[in-house]
């Protein structure tokens, strides 16, 4: 009796650590877990808005994950091309999202028996500042904005460095979106810094496009899970207009949708001369991309 007492409180503690990984609650709506990769796996219903060319990933409307992701709109890669053939916007589907702490995608999907509909309607941020989308080579425009300390901050107080510029709302679940460029930024931080004779002209930018929630208060504690160097990465916040303005010359876009923010994924570095060196689309591009970027960007004239 006292070895199956015993043997019950071990199960207990080794449940409690499974459910406490990688941050996640113990009550999500989740089918399965695996103690031995951290995976949770949820089965979801959705409606596909397009299928990249690739063929490996998709926008889908999803519907709310109760305890992990409001419904929104996002795109999800797959592992496997042949998830996504035959599927066309409007489709309805169901399919498993499978989550770790540093990756997600989706499999087994499959197409419902309903009629195809039409893609929803993106309820987007108002646009009130008319604004020409910048290319390779055009100055960055002047912005103001609020950093994580509170301070006042001028986009044009980092002429003479290369500067990195990115786009995260500091609630947003999905390991493969904002969690992920906040994690290449930690990486790429930590290069720059333990290079040899390492070049000290340049600064990382992330903006957050939630000002409502993400404060500066907010922004600092979220920094920290970063390991942020105020030196060399600030986080801002600021005016919905000046965000919604600077985010838009970059194709950066997002949306509220339920209770979230749907959004694109955008990441663009400056050289020191304060011109646009490059712009990058979506989040497949690694730490050590954005320091080759950085440091060719640092040695401008």
């Amino acid at each position: 009796m006292v070895q199956m007492k015993f043997l019950r409180f071990v199960f207990a503690i080794i449940f409690a650590v499974v459910c406490v990984s990688c941050g996640k609650r113990p009550d999500s709506f989740s089918t399965e877990k695996s103690a031995s990769t951290n995976e949770q796996i949820f089965q979801v219903k959705g409606v596909v808005e397009e299928v990249k060319p690739d063929g490996k990933s998709a926008v889908i409307k999803h519907e709310e994950i109760p305890n992990y992701m409001a419904a929104m709109t996002m795109e999800f890669e797959t592992k496997n091309t042949n998830e996504l053939r035959g599927l066309k916007p409007g489709d309805a589907i169901s399919f498993r999202m499978i989550v770790t702490c540093d990756d997600g995608w989706i499999d087994q999907v499959k197409k419902l028996n309903v009629p195809p509909t039409e893609s929803p309607s993106r309820s987007t941020f108002r646009r009130v500042r008319d604004v020409d989308m910048l290319s390779v080579g055009d100055a960055l425009p002047e912005y103001h904005f609020t950093n994580q300390l509170g301070q006042a901050v001028s986009l044009s107080e980092f002429k003479g460095q290369a500067v990195a510029i990115d786009f995260i709302f500091t609630t947003c679940p999905f390991p493969t979106m904002c969690p992920r460029l906040s994690q290449n930024f930690s990486e790429a931080q930590k290069k720059l810094k333990e290079l040899p004779n390492a070049l000290t002209n340049w600064h990382l930018l992330t903006i957050s496009f939630d000002p409502e929630k993400d404060t500066p208060a907010v922004l600092k504690d979220y920094a920290a899970r970063f390991n942020y160097d105020p030196q060399h990465w600030s986080f801002l916040t600021g005016d919905l207009v000046e965000i919604t303005a600077i985010a838009e010359q970059f194709g950066q876009t997002f949306w509220r949708e339920g209770g979230s923010i749907s959004h694109n994924v955008r990441t663009a570095v400056i050289d020191t001369n304060g011109k646009i060196q490059k712009i990058i689309p979506e989040n497949k591009w690694t730490s050590d991309e954005l320091v080759a970027e950085i440091l060719s960007a640092a040695k401008k004239p």
